[in-house]
């Protein structure tokens, strides 16, 4: 009876010490007030890098050379350019970046636009390229 509250009690312990944590995505907020672009990194690995980022007007065009974007937008909303593409995005909205393809967004509401940008592989910051950058 003992080694069976032991190893139930060693099962409910390891439980509380290696399981996920939850957090609801209101959890993650700008710390302090911004200008227009707050990034918040939630997790890395390097298979991949979770951001939380909120935009208050727009982010210029650029290219992520060697990283795939994948974003989920949380609120707001949005004019979002992909190479040659324009589409409105809102709340809900998912779509994919391709690597070394410029993007930019121009926000549409009074709020600020919060998406969960996932970037693969791991983001490092080192191959962000603007487009006034390219020498045309």
């Amino acid at each position: 009876m003992i080694k069976i509250l032991i190893i139930i009690l060693l099962s409910f312990v390891s439980q509380l010490v290696f399981s996920q944590q939850v957090f609801p995505i209101n959890y993650f907020n700008p710390k302090e007030d911004y200008e227009n672009i707050y990034v918040k990194k939630i997790e890395t690995s390097e298979s991949s890098t979770l951001f939380v980022i909120w935009v208050k007007k727009e982010v210029k065009s650029h290219k992520h050379v060697k990283h795939k974007e994948s974003i989920y937008v949380l609120a707001g909303t949005g004019k979002m350019t992909i190479g040659e593409k324009i589409f409105s995005i809102k709340p809900g909205d998912y779509f994919v970046i391709p690597e070394n393809t410029f993007h930019s967004l121009k926000v549409t509401s009074k709020k600020p636009i919060k998406v969960l940008s996932i970037q693969a592989p791991e983001f490092l910051g080192v191959d962000r390229v603007f487009e006034t950058e390219v020498k045309k």
